[in-house]
């Protein structure tokens, strides 16, 4: 079975509905509205996303970062004419803090289950994760949403005073700096911050635990230049060779409740393809 038949066998097994109806319509005969008629169902009456649709976070209630999850899964099907976008800026606006961007995760969290890392105080502040990722891919697909000017202004304002960085960070402020359309400046940025988001990059293939390797801040090509063609080549070789033997990939955290290993182990396993065949590296014929 080559590396498409066994991840089908794999999503057929452990994948969520919506995690198996991704992997038809983008390397299958699927339908891409099945995919959104599920996607639909994450999204909450105020615009925003919760429900699981990022595993880590198990409440009802929408939180920012599921809505960053929400427009990855958008972009891959080219469906930001969709109105759950514009219904999901909406919500943005209405959860944005007085700097301008939107809290890694609000208070709202406490009494749902949730990951540890997943705590804030009382009044958290904005930040550039989930903001910059997500400013990044309403710019790629030209969205326009007031919403969208002051969180720009949020990710330049933060991004300058930026001199050293976390990988979580860092991959933030890779996408907007790669997607935003001011080349000139995020070209500019890039090259101060270069050997600061590097230091966050685990360029060993073998290294353990929580590591952010260079796939996972160029899982399709960049614009940037941040890594050369070799440190590519060899880390999608390693890629491959992680595919287990069930089929499928999986995150390197702490899966800290057995359900999450599942949920994740479906949507990692569709990110991994589509990396694969963003390089080039995955037969063109479809599965099924």
């Amino acid at each position: 079975m080559d590396v498409l038949d066994r991840a089908a066998t794999y999503l057929d097994l452990h994948g969520r509905l919506i995690d198996r109806l991704r992997f038809e319509a983008l390397f299958g005969h699927g339908s891409r509205e099945r995919v959104l008629d599920v996607l639909r169902c994450y999204q909450n009456a105020d615009g925003g996303f919760g429900n699981a649709l990022e595993p880590d976070l198990r409440g009802a209630g929408s939180q920012p970062e599921p809505v960053e999850v929400a427009f990855w899964i958008l972009d891959e099907l080219d469906a930001f004419d969709s109105p759950m976008v514009t219904a999901a800026c909406d919500y943005l606006a209405g959860v944005t803090a007085k700097d301008g961007g939107v809290p890694f995760v609000l208070p709202s969290v406490r009494g749902t289950p949730h990951a540890p890392w997943w705590e804030t105080d009382d009044d958290p502040p904005g930040n550039l994760i989930p903001t910059a990722s997500i400013a990044g891919l309403l710019h790629k697909h030209g969205v326009t949403h007031p919403w969208l000017a002051t969180a720009t202004d949020f990710c330049w304002s933060r991004i300058a005073e930026v001199e050293e960085t976390t990988p979580y960070q860092a991959r933030a402020m890779v996408t907007f700096l790669n997607l935003v359309p001011d080349r000139a400046r995020a070209e500019a940025e890039f090259a101060r911050l270069r050997e600061a988001l590097l230091a966050t990059v685990a360029f060993d293939p073998d290294e353990p635990g929580d590591a952010h390797f260079p796939l996972d801040f160029a899982p399709a090509p960049l614009r940037l230049p941040m890594f050369p063609q070799d440190v590519l080549d060899t880390h999608l070789d390693a890629l491959i060779a992680a595919q287990a033997p069930e089929g499928g990939w999986n995150g390197n955290w702490l899966m800290w409740t057995p359900l999450v290993e599942h949920e994740w182990g479906g949507y990692v396993t569709v990110q991994r393809l589509r990396t694969l065949r963003a390089y080039g590296r995955l037969e063109s014929s479809p599965v099924r």
